[in-house]
């Protein structure tokens, strides 16, 4: 029987209550829900059954594609061991982040190395299930959107992309520049990835589109890497003060990326009344219908997106952060359905 999408949603544990199998889908969800390195606030790994939830309500129109309703996407089956891994390795690094906060050292010998070091080892071999998990669809000729937890949890999915794409471009949308060396000492910080996907070599450029709280060493970093291409917050508002159209702005963000593009989007790219609950909100950012404008223009230049991950979704006590990031996801889907 047809899916019916004036129908009442049925909470069935799919994505938009689509009753789609994994073997008749071209597009797979997965949940990630980690949050082990957060600096500030916590939650995020909440945030892909907060999405969940919030998806059943959507109305199926979209102005992206005809009959949007009738692409095939399947939920991956939620992974409960990867969040209670989670809950054990966000205490643990919690009370290192704070013993850094005191003026700890956690490289010093000690207990707090020790716990450092098992909570990168724990992080690196959660990263590796997440990859592996992200290959085995992309075998079966899948497409992925990954839904998080923090930002850390794009490592797999862009690893997993950038071995089958030797030409990989990241559209990178977010706040911060994720740029910093294992930062507070884990080596898969959410503020580390985009240090981490920039050495991969099949990652031939990384576009990063809102930023606008950065650090000093990040800006230098930046500014010496050739494959690094930064669209600065302030910048894209000044242009749009002095007369230049987004669609110019977007032109010149696209010349940047290859054929085939991978979508990293922090849903603090977005301006905060977007995303008020998410881990480290800043002033400023990214309309919403603007950052689906950029995704139109990236297909009608040619481009393909072929995977993506949202990230970075906290829900408070509203669903509100979880309403904007389930119409993320829908539209991203149809997005990566144009190939």
């Amino acid at each position: 029987m047809p899916f019916d999408p004036s129908e009442v949603a049925v909470k069935n544990g799919n994505f938009f209550g689509f009753p789609y199998s994994i073997q008749e889908s071209n597009i797979l969800l997965l949940m990630v829900p980690w949050d082990v390195t957060t600096s500030y606030r916590d939650g995020t790994s909440n945030g892909p059954q907060a999405i969940l939830g919030a998806s059943y309500q959507l109305d199926f129109f979209s102005p992206y594609k005809e009959n949007a309703w009738e692409t095939k996407v399947a939920t991956i089956p939620f992974r409960s061991d990867w969040l209670a891994l989670n809950s054990t390795m966000r205490m643990l690094a919690k009370e290192l982040i704070e013993f850094q906060e005191r003026g700890g050292d956690v490289h010093a010998p000690g207990r707090e190395s020790d716990l450092l070091r098992k909570v990168n080892h724990a992080s690196a071999e959660f990263h590796l299930q997440v990859q592996e998990e992200v290959e085995a669809a992309l075998h079966h000729g899948k497409v992925v959107l990954t839904i998080g937890g923090d930002h850390s949890i794009s490592y797999g999915p862009i690893r997993a992309y950038a071995k089958k794409y030797a030409d990989l471009s990241i559209l990178h949308l977010d706040a911060h520049a994720d740029l910093r060396v294992a930062y507070e000492g884990f080596h898969h910080s959410h503020a580390s990835i985009m240090h981490l996907v920039a050495q991969f070599p099949e990652v031939t450029s990384l576009v990063q589109v809102g930023l606008r709280d950065v650090s000093p060493q990040e800006i230098a970093l930046i500014a010496t890497e050739e494959k690094i291409h930064s669209f600065f917050d302030w910048q894209l508002h000044q242009a749009r003060s002095s007369g230049i159209s987004w669609k110019e702005q977007c032109a010149a963000i696209i010349e940047k990326l290859g054929k085939h593009v991978y979508v990293s989007f922090d849903i603090d790219g977005l301006d905060p009344r977007f995303c008020p609950n998410t881990g480290t909100p800043v002033p400023g950012g990214l309309d919403f219908n603007d950052t689906l404008y950029l995704f139109q223009q990236v297909i009608e230049s040619g481009r393909k997106i072929v995977g993506a991950d949202l990230v970075e979704v906290a829900p408070g006590k509203d669903e509100w952060d979880a309403n904007v990031g389930a119409r993320i996801a829908y539209q991203l889907c149809q997005f990566m359905s144009l190939n």
